[in-house]
């Protein structure tokens, strides 16, 4: 709270700053248009009775134009911070109130104040930017030639960034290859392959291994990518389980002879695995949810130390499908651990679970009269936590905010993760009865306990200010991002709109009421101009006469 009143105060200072300045800024403009357009002789050896007279001679069109020129310096003012705003996400005159500014006014950099605890701060700060600003790959990605380009064929839009397609190139020349496939003329075209961009030169390049021998990784490549329909590619990475499980039997007894074996090693079994994982996702496509939960509790048994291609969350999934609850919980109970890294897919997975134990009777007007159960409690704390993990999944769940494609690559507690969640369990959340509804009932709760969510969590650490950045490079340009916080309007936008309002109304008033609003006009300025000519009177009183001529001379 100390923390959060310090930057109020400093935002509140900048703010009175900022508005004195523009306000000078506004008049010296008014000042010169005075001089350079309208002629007004103001010398400084004119006396003020001068002055007094000029400003009684005013016509109102003099006004008019005063007060148009304001609301024009105004609107240009709002329309280059409304701008500024909408292609960086802050006010400009803020950004540099806050940059240079603040060191005069003598406020705290939040660097500086960081520094006193550099202790804690840095090391959370470093975690957090490791840990939740790194991009992941879709545990559950589509299949780019049967799904994400049938969807381009239908609408003629692109579901994949550049951005996006590059990682997963990069992906697969980190998993698919190594540093002897040179060695054999097969890998080493695939090994070209991954790198082109042109998908029908990767097409291409992959039909040519094929006809130098069976290449396990040149068959993923036409599953991934040629294939039309599941089938197709399903039967693609059958032929590839056949050379991918030949390739890695016959690594692994030449594995302990050198580096080079070794890496070939780890190579076949990062294919085989992958190769398996997407044979399971295909009988899970084609309606086989028993098989594929079968492969994929194999694959883990085979494979316990892989977990970088979290082959738990497709097994989640699949369970939930199936209505194996008891079997959800004990995967979560293996992996919902503080040890482990958190997905949407555990938390929101672990919540759905305590709210189908009490999402069929809850009623929000009963629960208000008589408080909440334990158990309700616990659902409702179950949601929160989630929430605090990924806010935007709650507003695709309640179908609050249209469904995309998923990306191949998320950004954990980001839009993009949250699209991937709600594209595969919404119907599991619709399939509990009542949990959508405990859901809508209790989400929102969440912000009132981390009100600062940049600054502090609750159970997780602060939200990373990097999702909106990264989901826009992830995310395809006609989905609307989620973003979180919501921005604010910032104060110099909404001040600049008041007054180019106020003004461009004082001008249309003195248009149609020119004798009503001249007779205001002068009342204010003979009010405005009254301290001064009060304090020109005392200091000619005190001042000789003769020195008071020799300094309206210069």
């Amino acid at each position: 709270m100390a923390e959060a009143a310090t930057g109020f105060l400093e935002q509140l200072k900048s703010c009175i700053v900022w508005s004195w300045t523009y306000l000078w800024t506004v008049w010296f403009f008014i000042v010169l248009f005075l001089v350079y357009v309208l002629r007004v002789p103001l010398k400084i050896n004119d006396n003020l009775s001068t002055v007094s007279m000029f400003l009684n001679t005013l016509t109102p069109k003099f006004y008019v134009a005063l007060t148009g020129t304001s609301s024009l310096i105004s609107g240009l003012i709002l329309i280059f911070e409304w701008w500024y705003f909408r292609k960086y996400g802050t006010s400009f005159i803020e950004q540099v109130s806050v940059s240079h500014l603040r060191p005069l006014l003598g406020g705290v950099d939040n660097n500086s104040s960081n520094n006193s605890n550099s202790s804690n701060g840095d090391s959370d700060s470093n975690r957090q930017s490791v840990s939740e600003c790194k991009v992941w790959r879709n545990p559950l990605n589509l299949f780019r030639g049967a799904e994400y380009n049938r969807y381009t064929w239908v609408t003629g839009r692109e579901p994949l960034t550049y951005y996006d397609m590059n990682l997963s190139a990069q992906d697969h020349q980190t998993f698919f290859t190594c540093d002897s496939d040179h060695l054999r003329p097969a890998d080493a075209i695939m090994q070209k392959a991954w790198r082109e961009r042109n998908p029908q030169a990767r097409i291409s390049a992959a039909h040519e291994a094929l006809e130098i021998n069976e290449c396990a990784t040149a068959y993923i490549l036409l599953a991934e990518e040629e294939a039309t329909t599941i089938a197709e590619a399903e039967k693609l990475f059958k032929q590839a389980l056949k050379a991918g499980d030949g390739c890695y039997r016959r690594s692994q007894q030449l594995q302990h002879h050198g580096s080079q074996y070794e890496a070939q090693h780890r190579r076949d079994t990062n294919v085989l695995v992958y190769i398996k994982r997407r044979l399971a996702m295909c009988a899970r496509r084609l309606g086989r949810t028993r098989e594929a939960v079968k492969m994929m509790r194999d694959l883990m048994k085979e494979f316990p130390l892989l977990s970088m291609f979290n082959i738990h969350e497709n097994l989640l999934e699949a369970l939930l499908e199936l209505q194996a609850y008891a079997d959800v919980q004990a995967v979560l109970a293996k992996y919902d651990d503080i040890s482990l890294p958190k997905s949407a897919t555990i938390c929101y997975t672990a919540a759905l679970l305590k709210a189908r134990a009490v999402s069929d009777k809850f009623s929000p007007e009963a629960a208000s009269r008589r408080g909440l159960s334990t158990a309700e409690m616990n659902a409702v704390e179950a949601i929160h936590r989630a929430v605090e993990f990924n806010p935007h999944v709650p507003k695709y769940l309640l179908e609050m905010k249209s469904l995309i494609l998923p990306p191949e690559h998320i950004l954990k507690r980001g839009d993009s993760e949250a699209i991937a969640y709600a594209f595969f369990h919404l119907a599991h959340w619709k399939r509990v009865e009542g949990a959508l509804n405990l859901l809508h009932c209790t989400w929102e709760g969440t912000f009132r306990m981390i009100p600062y969510p940049l600054e502090k969590g609750h159970l997780f650490y602060p939200y990373p200010i990097c999702t909106e950045t990264a989901d826009r490079e992830l995310l395809p340009s006609f989905h609307e991002v989620s973003v979180y916080p919501k921005k604010e309007l910032p104060f110099f936008i909404l001040f600049t709109a008041g007054l180019c309002s106020f003004t461009a109304m004082l001008a249309l008033l003195t248009h149609q009421f020119p004798e009503l609003m001249g007779v205001f006009a002068k009342a204010f300025l003979s009010t405005l101009f009254a301290p001064l000519n009060f304090v020109m009177e005392k200091v000619e009183s005190i001042l000789p006469s003769s020195l008071w001529h020799q300094l309206t001379r210069i």
